[in-house]
Formats: C-alpha cells, structure tokens, sequence
C-alpha cells in the first residue's frame, strides 16, 4: 500500500507540474515565472526549495550524532543567507530587470567575468542536486525493500523531476513547491508527536538532549581548529549560497520588489523554525529505538541519513508511514526541481547563449531544455559515484560559490571602485587558493574555503586599486539601473 501511495503521490505531482507548464509561453516565463509571483507562492518557492532532503535526513541524523556543533551550516547559515539576501539584494536584482544571475556579472564587469563566475556557480550545483537525487533514489531504495538497485533507484526519480521541470520549467516549480509546502508541514509535525510520544514526550526528549550535551553550540572543550571548521561549515552556507541562480530566481519571480523582500524573509523565518522538526524527530527515534545508533558505526557515511526512514518504516503504522514519505518526498522533489532548473537558466543564459547571439525566443526555451536534460545527467553521474553524505555534498558545493562568485557580487553591488580586473583576480585567486588549500594542503588551522574568501577579498582590492592591466567592461550600478528602468519604459 505504501508504495502504490508513493507512485500514485509521484503521478499527482507530475500532473500538477504540467499544468502549470501551460503557463509557459516564453523564456521569461519558463526562467522567472514571468515575474508575477503572489506573497504566499513567493514563500511557499523559497521554503520548499531549501527545505530539502539534506535538512530531513543528513542534518537531522547529523545532529542526533554531534548536537547542534555538528550542523552550523544548515539550518544557521543557510536561513541567515536568505535574510542577508533578502534584505541586501532583492530590491536591487529586483529593478535590474535580469533573467539570471550570471546577468549580474555581465553588466557590472562585463563577459570575461560572466562567463567564469557562471561556471563556477554552475559547478556548484552538482553537489546540491546530486544530494536531492541520491535522497529520492534512497526513499525508491527503501520502499522497494532493496529489490531495487540504489543507482538504478536514483536514476528513476530523477526521471520523474525531470518530467515536469523540463516542460513548466519556474511554473511549475512554483505550483508543485506550494502544493509540496503544505505536505511537508502536515506530514513532519504529525510524525514528531507521534515519534516524540513514542519517546516518552516531548519534554523528555528536550530534557534527554540537553542532558547529553546536544544543544551544546560551542562546548567548553573546542579547540582552535574545531572553532575554524564550524567558521568555515557557517560562511560556506551563510555566503556561499546567497550568489546562486535560485535564490535569485525566487526573488525575481516575485510580482513585485516588496513581495520580493518579504517572500525571502517570511521564507527564511519558516525554514528555520520548521528545520528542527526533523531534528528532533531523529532524536526521538534514538531514545526510543536505541539500536538505531548501529547506523553511526558504518564506513559508508550515507548510512546514518537511513534513521528515519528505517523508523518509520519499522515501527510507525501505515498512515504515519505515508505522511512521513509524503512529506520526504516533496521536501526532495521541491528542491531538486529548482536545483535543476537553477544552473540549466545559468548555463544557457551565460555561457551558452553569447555564441547564438541571433537565437529567437522559441530557440532559446529549445535550448534551455536540452541544457536541462544534460545537467540531469551529469548529476546523475556524481550522485552515483559519490559516498559522502548529504550534508557534506552540499557544503562542498557552496565553497565554488563561497570564493569564486560572493566577493565579486558584493563589491560589484556596494563599492563604486570595483572593475574588471579586481572580479578577475577575485575569482582567479579565490577559487585558486581554496583547490590548492583542499587538494594539496589540507590539514592547515584555517579551512581552505575561508583562506580562499580570504584570497578573493585580497584579489577584488588589489585588482581594483592597483594599475590597469585588464580594462573594464562593465558599468555602474546607477548606469545599469538608468538602463533597466528605461527599458522597462520603452516595454
């Protein structure tokens, strides 16, 4: 019964995302859902898309294992991320009147710049969908009782995601995002009390966490170098995740430059405070089924993401089996339908696109399908090929964006000195510095993202002050918002 819920659960959220690919009519609307988001759907985007299946599986199971000083990143950094951008960005993203983030780049420091940041961010996203990807795959894995293969489980859903992006592409993002928001609220808090009465009660299993030292952000006995890791896992979510294409798409797809702002921050509060629900389902789990700690002693690091679904799986009745799947799937299928589409709009819009310059509308909505098509398969390889967890995945992805697209965004938004050759260096110094420091060096104090944020600072000054070797390309900020508020005019 459970698995005829999923496929028939699987089959509704296709039909919705193609539905609401009749909305479609051109690039705009396949990238930004032709910028006419409402308040509760712009929420609904920014929720659903982080609230993913790293934050169900790999940060809960994470936190039952080391406590909140094992998971800086997400939910702290990833909600303080939002906030920054929210209140730092989507005014201005909002009146440049752009289609992607690359955009951004272009217009401020011209193509060089575009093209490599792009990349970068491009390359980030590996990690991300390849987390949400592995995830649904394992949910397939599990309700199939192993008969079906975990690669060959992975490959199936992302079939399924990608059914309904490559066709509705941000409309349907959108309609399947707010139809999964209210799934996954409904579903995750029905389960905490059931797990948490389980477990002896919710004052129980907060007093039992406390006791052992969970709630413990910074325990007395850090020393300098766990001090620096937890720096380097919060600055990788908290600024490497602000230049991405789908924070920027949720922003832009709003109906207007409030909405925009109040979207991402009623968004960010949401994901916050609904993120430790999963928390402290994973923790219940433990008081009540003590044997669920054999998962922290596998070599493969992935195991311990199965403590809920084994749970529940193992020990709920069928109706909260289907509410916990129900809300796992569409945290998974939310964000993974973003995580798409996000790099697909970077990648043709940016780097592809400039090489057509004459391609017609039709061509480029062709063009940003087949690009689609092709990042699927490119995760789908690393989500086959990696054993890291989630979490892990998705910190990794970050530290590309973290030194190589954050400081150009910054400088390029707030300082009027920024040009050309202070982007090129920051991207080349920080991305340089970081590969070097990770791959070669990588037992130092600091962490290598944080020597490669550092190195980008350092290369955006040097670059900008020092003599013109490359010149600029790009305009101001005050230019570039007199051009879009004149073409919106002439529109």
């Amino acid at each position: 019964m459970l698995l005829t819920f999923v496929i028939a659960y699987l089959t509704v959220t296709i039909c919705i995302g193609l539905f609401a690919a009749r909305r479609v009519h051109g690039a705009k609307d396949y990238l930004v859902a032709g910028r006419s988001l409402p308040l509760y759907m712009n929420v609904a985007t920014v929720f659903a898309t982080w609230f993913g299946a790293e934050t169900v599986l790999s940060v809960s199971a994470t936190f039952a294992k080391d406590g909140l000083n094992g998971i800086p990143g997400d939910p702290f950094g990833a909600s303080v991320c939002l906030v920054l951008a929210a209140l730092l960005f989507a005014k201005l993203f909002y009146r440049l009147n752009l289609l992607t983030i690359g955009d951004f780049y272009k217009v401020r420091y011209g193509k060089s710049v575009e093209v490599l940041t792009s990349v970068a961010i491009v390359v980030s996203y590996l990690g991300w969908t390849s987390a949400q990807l592995t995830a649904l795959g394992l949910v397939i894995h599990v309700l199939s009782s192993g008969a079906i293969d975990l690669n060959h489980a992975i490959m199936m859903g992302a079939a399924v995601v990608l059914v309904y992006t490559v066709f509705g592409g941000m409309w349907s993002v959108a309609f399947t995002d707010l139809f999964q928001t209210v799934v996954i609220v409904v579903g995750l808090m029905a389960v905490a009390l059931l797990v948490g009465g389980n477990a002896g009660g919710f004052d129980k299993v907060i007093a039992q966490a406390a006791a052992d030292g969970k709630f413990d952000m910074f325990p007395s006995d850090m020393d300098a170098a766990a001090w620096w890791a937890m720096a380097g896992a919060f600055f990788a979510f908290a600024f490497g995740s602000i230049p991405q294409q789908d924070v920027f798409q949720r922003m832009t797809s709003a109906k207007d430059e409030k909405t925009a702002v109040r979207g991402t921050v009623i968004g960010a509060m949401m994901y916050f405070v609904f993120a430790f629900i999963p928390l402290y389902i994973a923790y219940a789990a433990l008081i009540a089924h003590p044997e669920l700690k054999a998962l922290f002693e596998s070599e493969d690091a992935r195991a311990i993401q199965r403590i809920l679904p084994d749970l529940v799986l193992g020990q709920m009745p069928m109706w909260a089996q289907i509410l916990f799947f129900g809300a796992l799937l569409s945290a998974i299928l939310s964000t993974a339908s973003g995580a798409l589409l996000a790099p697909t709009a970077t990648f043709t819009e940016n780097v592809l696109k400039p090489f057509v310059p004459r391609m017609s509308d039709r061509q480029f909505l062709l063009l940003l399908r087949v690009t689609l098509v092709s990042f699927t398969s490119c995760a789908l390889l690393f989500a086959m090929n990696s054993t890291s967890t989630m979490y892990e995945m998705v910190q990794n992805a970050y530290n590309v964006t973290l030194t190589g697209a954050f400081v150009p965004l910054v400088a390029g938004a707030f300082w009027r000195r920024a040009n050309t050759q202070g982007a090129l260096f920051s991207v080349v110094l920080g991305v340089g510095t970081w590969l070097v420091f990770n791959f070669w060096i990588p037992d130092t104090l600091i962490p290598a993202n944080l020597l490669g944020l550092m190195a980008s600072i350092v290369g955006m000054l040097l670059g900008s002050l020092t003599p013109t070797i490359f010149p600029n390309r790009g305009q101001s900020i005050a230019s570039a918002l007199g051009h879009a508020a004149h073409d919106s005019t002439v529109r």
